[in-house]
C-alpha cells in the first residue's frame, strides 16, 4: 500500500481508526523531508497492513498547529486511535522499522490504563 495524503478533512477518521497510522509531517522546500520520504514509503511497501499517510504542512498549516509541529519531518504514530510516539526528525530505516516494532508489540490496555490515570491525576 501507497502512502496517502492526510487533510483536515479526512486526518482524525483515519488516525482514529483501529489499527496503526504513521503520520509524517513534511513540506516540499524541506530536505530531510525529502530524504526521508523514499524511506517512509519502503515502510508503507514492507508494512501493508499499517496505514502510511503524509501530510503536507504546507498545504495544511492547520493541522501542524493542531497537533503542535514546530520542525518537520515530524513523525507521528497513532494506535487504535491514540497517539503513542511524536518525534521530529528523519528516522533512518531500521530506526523506523524498530519503531514499528514497538507500536506493534503495545499492550493497548495498558496504554489506556496509564492515560485514564493520568487523566484522574490531573483533576
Amino acid at each position: 500500500m501507497a502512502t496517502i495524503d492526510l487533510t483536515t478533512e479526512t486526518f482524525d477518521e483515519t488516525v482514529s481508526k483501529d489499527g496503526i497510522v504513521l503520520v509524517d509531517f513534511w513540506a516540499d522546500w524541506c530536505g530531510p523531508c525529502k530524504r526521508f520520504a523514499p524511506i517512509f514509503e519502503q515502510s508503507s511497501e514492507a508494512k501493508p497492513e499499517i496505514v502510511h499517510a503524509k501530510v503536507d504542512t504546507e498545504a495544511q498549516q492547520e493541522l501542524g498547529i493542531k497537533y503542535g509541529v514546530t520542525a518537520i519531518p515530524t513523525l507521528m504514530a497513532f494506535r487504535d486511535g491514540i497517539m503513542v510516539f511524536n518525534q521530529a526528525g528523519a528516522l533512518p530505516g531500521p530506526a523506523l522499522q524498530q519503531l514499528v516494532d514497538a507500536v506493534e508489540g503495545l499492550d493497548m490496555d495498558e496504554v489506556r490504563t496509564k492515560i485514564a490515570e493520568h487523566e484522574a491525576s490531573q483533576h
